[in-house]
């Protein structure tokens, strides 16, 4: 698991810290840093396939020392490892770990596997001719994902259509055709009278959570995923269901699965999905912005947030400006 990721020049993260657990919420205003985290997590993987004047905080000197930095501490085998990606004028270096030991192959996969998703309604219900169980990062190949699972995991397809029945009472399951050329595509059957509704009908936020769910009930995800905005388009009601798929990612251990946990970041500017977090404000990191650059804090870590919290919706208190992570009043 990441501990926590130090940014140094990347972007608008001048000199910031990010600290994660197996669960992340990071909420704040726009350009906030909360996306180009995302990117610079992208960037530890492979520092060499970002030029320096595409990254580099604005007006940094090129012949700066020490240039765009992504450290990473991690958390791995009962020890600490910090892993180090550089991006200097004329050369890369990294990613390696900081004490010039050797990377651990489990620490390159999970980095190398780390996925953003932000969910496209018109690549998630699009017919496709692939038949893998990976995600694209717009949602794209969810109907060959589904086709295979119900395939080689027939059982697990099925404790999906029982949640689906959950989250989305009218349908009962999901159902496939197959026109022709390979292809592949979805719909979904309603519980009563059993129309079926192809997938370029739904609403989008219907694929959004469909898209939420499938990646709970995949045998072996990502081992790091990052969902932005991912609440656009979700009912507020549907909010809960989703929290839940993401914790079935992150603590696959509290709901009967027995692969490894993923590690979940998520970014959202809405104060109902906020509310639904309050017992946990460890789980929540603030982003602010001033004349320095940005910050992260954790909510928990804020002093006497136990009395500022107390009686009011979470959501409201954040929307009121109290906590920070609000847009700057001109």
């Amino acid at each position: 698991m990441i501990k926590s990721i130090h940014f140094q020049n990347f972007k608008a993260l001048r000199d910031a810290t990010l600290p994660l657990g197996p669960f992340t919420l990071i909420l704040g205003p726009n350009g906030s840093g909360k996306s180009t985290a995302m990117q610079a997590l992208r960037f530890a993987s492979e520092p060499q396939a970002y030029g320096f004047d595409e990254i580099a905080t604005a007006g940094f000197a090129r012949e700066s020392e020490p240039g765009v930095k992504v450290s990473i501490e991690w958390s791995w085998d009962g020890g600490e490892v910090t892993t180090v990606s550089e991006r200097l004028f004329n050369r890369v270096l990294g990613p390696v770990p900081q004490d010039n030991g050797s990377f651990p192959d489990s620490l390159k996969k999970a980095l190398a596997g780390f996925r953003v998703f932000s969910f496209d309604a018109e690549a998630l219900a699009a017919p496709v001719q692939a038949q893998r169980l990976e995600l694209g990062p717009n949602g794209s190949e969810l109907a060959a994902v589904l086709s295979v699972l119900s395939g080689s995991e027939p059982e697990r397809f099925q404790s999906l259509n029982k949640e689906l029945q959950r989250w989305l009472p009218e349908f009962d399951r999901i159902v496939f055709d197959f026109p022709g050329r390979g292809m592949t595509e979805f719909f979904l059957r309603t519980r009563v009278g059993n129309y079926k509704y192809r997938a370029s009908d739904l609403s989008h936020g219907t694929l959004f959570a469909l898209a939420f769910l499938t990646l709970a009930y995949l045998p072996s995800p990502p081992a790091i995923v990052c969902f932005e905005d991912h609440d656009r388009g979700i009912h507020p009601r549907l909010l809960n269901e989703v929290r839940d798929g993401m914790y079935r990612l992150a603590f696959p251990e509290n709901y009967g699965e027995k692969r490894a946990p993923v590690q979940v970041i998520a970014t959202t500017h809405s104060p109902y999905l906020l509310d639904l977090y309050k017992d946990h404000p460890e789980e929540i990191v603030i982003a602010h912005k001033d004349d320095e650059g940005v910050h992260f804090e954790r909510l928990s870590e804020k002093p006497n947030i136990s009395e500022v919290l107390e009686g009011a919706p979470l959501g409201d208190v954040w929307y009121s400006g109290i906590l920070g992570g609000v847009p700057s009043s001109p």
